[in-house]
């Protein structure tokens, strides 16, 4: 029973735990980015449609991740180069991925809310599940040791010192998040070929915004905003043993009111940490 539910904490965190990732590299250069869901949606998307293909995870996982930085170099046109509010670009690029994947899957697949199932040899079993952190081990080596990270880290906080030195902070700022997008899209890839078997209309239920929280409750650094992710992964993990709860009455539990368990604990978690989550100085800042 534990060995099940640590289990499928580690399995339902792992597309969160990407997710922050790219929404960690994006955030700390200074680029507010609730567009994370909509990448996931886009990876979730590609990564079924090419696995279906090809038969192929590993091919359906790659070209999603090459999708995610397409879409997050659009994102980044205009909020690093174009100077868009990022708030209000961040929601554009969620409800176009909401409504232009429908619009394609009926073109693909003549289904506005399924993708045909994958067989077996195109799913993931476990892989993801050590994938995500080798890239958590190297984002925290970024963060933490390279110079890279150290120019993600003044773009964020003092950008016009890092233009002093010499590098340009629309450039960091721009890259940063085309790898936010790429990771983001790797967990959605996730949803579709690791712990479905499909894709399935806005099948990311949100997972993109507890990301996001993930980030925040960490404080924008890799090892708290992990365990933050392992956290919300918990409470998924345990919504859907209670799923089969009875009463005392013999009724289950509803089914609805178990679903949000987890939206409820992130809420009560945000509520009571945001106030005193420093953010990075120049986030959603443009810079002149």
């Amino acid at each position: 029973m534990i060995e099940a539910l640590l289990f499928s904490t580690l399995r339902l965190s792992t597309p969160m735990l990407f997710a922050s990732l790219g929404g960690l590299f994006s955030e700390r250069s200074g680029v507010i980015n609730i567009a994370l869901e909509g990448f996931m949606l886009v990876g979730a998307f590609v990564a079924a449609v090419v696995a279906l293909a090809t038969g192929s995870p590993w091919l359906g996982f790659a070209v999603a991740a090459g999708a995610g930085a397409i879409v997050g170099a659009f994102y980044a046109f205009f909020v690093v180069i174009g100077r868009t509010d990022q708030i209000v670009a961040g929601t554009a690029v969620n409800f176009l991925a909401m409504g232009a994947i429908p619009f394609a899957l009926k073109l693909l697949h003549g289904s506005t809310t399924n993708s045909p199932t994958l067989p077996a040899a195109a799913r993931f079993t476990f892989e993801p599940l050590i994938l995500v952190w080798v890239f958590w081990i190297a984002a925290w080596w970024i963060v933490q040791r390279a110079p890279a990270g150290q120019w993600i880290s003044f773009a964020g906080e003092h950008p016009q010192a890092l233009a002093t030195a010499g590098v340009s902070p629309r450039k960091v700022r721009f890259w940063s998040v085309v790898a936010g997008g790429a990771l983001a899209a790797m967990g959605g890839a996730c949803l579709s070929v690791f712990l479905s078997s499909a894709y399935s209309r806005n099948m990311t239920a949100g997972r993109g915004f507890m990301a996001l929280a993930a980030l925040i409750f960490g404080k924008w650094r890799p090892v708290p905003m992990a365990l933050a992710c392992l956290f919300f992964g918990f409470t998924d993990a345990v919504q859907i043993r209670l799923q089969g709860l009875l009463l005392p009455s013999g009724e289950p539990v509803p089914a609805a009111l178990v679903q949000i368990v987890p939206f409820v604990v992130t809420v009560l978690v945000l509520a009571g940490f945001v106030g005193r989550a420093r953010a990075p100085k120049a986030l959603g800042r443009h810079f002149h």
